[in-house]
């Protein structure tokens, strides 16, 4: 297979098409799957310089290698290399643990995926790095927050659960001027939506358990930087001893190449369902930046080319009991965390607690929606008689 000037293909045709050699491969279209620790070397001379195009199991195979080629090619010419880490929360512990030392400053965006809150607060406190949470609107303003051992910038766009979405382009322009490094948690748009890595962004981490694998079976994480960041990373990742499971590896390669026909299908149910959603009467706001009348719209059609199926809503208010009641009564929107993968989910959430910089309060119960791959019809009939149930149990 010819795969010669990816970065003139179109992203659909790199998903397809990096990372395969079908002459290494017997003439197969997928890489083997590689299960293997030990690499033998063929002479003593080889063993004492380690030289071989592979080493040992950890540090890679020809499956990962695979995997590794193609989400370069997608993530673009700024991306130097791609690790691989066993979930997403690894992908965010090994970037932070990679980047960062005692007595180093980091700020947050305060709407960051909760479990990176609670790895700031915990591991990094323990380890004499300190975390200052920041308005996720904050843009320019961050400058103010800075201080002489910021070393990073950690960023989510959209926020989690609540949507906000930062300007990271103006973010990183600050933090580069003061000489720190911006990371962003990149799982919600994936980079064939938003390549960050192009707008400032020097580390781009996904939770690839969620749409590169697509189908709900699979724990993955990927760490994505640029040259002035890569080796940092990729010895973090060597000190720290991570790697992802062989199958692992190989489902995660199997979701990217149909990762684009998917998440044009969530993208295009997701706002048909946003939009029907901001008509019903139970419905007080939808949090979604792809919305024309979303706050954060601007942004979002300047900085991506496509949303995902994630967004949530804001009910009237309504007691915590009818809303478990209309909870209960959906069918084909299935209760459990995660997300991205066929099948359509809603959970409730309150922020409050954990946010810090900013105050939480959107006036109703707040439910957390991702549109799976059914027919929409079929959703809007089931969020109907859960609205139904809703209505009857106040």
């Amino acid at each position: 297979m010819d795969s010669s000037h990816p970065q003139e293909q179109h992203a659909e045709t790199r998903l397809v098409t990096s990372g395969r050699d079908t002459k290494a491969q017997k003439g197969f279209v997928n890489p083997p799957v590689f299960h293997g620790s030990t690499v033998l070397y063929p002479t003593a001379e080889d063993l004492h310089a380690h030289r071989g195009e592979f080493t040992y199991g950890r540090h890679g195979t020809p499956t990962t290698r695979a995997f590794q080629d193609t989400l370069m090619a997608l993530e673009g010419p700024q991306c130097a290399g791609v690790g691989i880490v066993p979930s997403g929360l690894s992908a965010i512990s090994t970037t932070l643990l990679a980047v960062l030392k005692a007595g180093d400053h980091i700020l947050v965006v305060d709407n960051i995926y909760r479990p990176s809150r609670n790895f700031c607060n915990g591991m990094l406190t323990r380890y004499g790095v300190e975390t200052t949470y920041f308005d996720p609107l904050i843009g320019a303003g961050i400058e103010k927050l800075f201080k002489s051992n910021t070393r990073a910038v950690l960023v989510e766009a959209p926020g989690s659960q609540s949507f906000e979405m930062p300007d990271i382009r103006a973010i990183a322009e600050v933090a580069h001027a003061r000489g720190a490094l911006v990371i962003d948690d990149n799982t919600w748009a994936t980079p064939l939506y938003h390549r960050s890595l192009e707008q400032g962004v020097d580390i781009s981490m996904q939770a690839a358990t969620k749409y590169i694998g697509g189908h709900s079976d699979i724990m993955f994480g990927t760490i994505s930087a640029n040259a002035k960041a890569w080796p940092q990373i990729a010895e973090g990742i060597r000190l720290l001893g991570v790697c992802a499971g062989p199958d692992d590896v190989f489902l995660a390669l199997r979701g990217l190449r149909t990762l684009s026909v998917r998440l044009a299908q969530h993208h295009r149910s997701g706002l048909d369902m946003a939009r029907w959603l901001a008509g019903r009467p139970e419905v007080a706001r939808v949090l979604h930046p792809g919305l024309e009348t979303d706050p954060g719209h601007a942004i979002w059609k300047r900085d991506f080319t496509g949303a995902s199926g994630l967004f949530s809503i804001v009910l009237k208010p309504a007691p915590q009991k009818a809303v478990d009641t209309m909870l209960n009564t959906l069918k084909l929107f299935g209760m459990g965390f995660s997300w991205g993968g066929f099948e359509s989910l809603a959970i409730p959430f309150d922020c409050d607690a954990y946010r810090t910089a900013t105050k939480w309060a959107p006036g109703g119960p707040t439910l957390r929606l991702h549109i799976g791959l059914e027919s929409t019809d079929d959703l809007k009939a089931d969020l109907d008689r859960g609205f139904a149930a809703l209505r009857a149990a106040m």
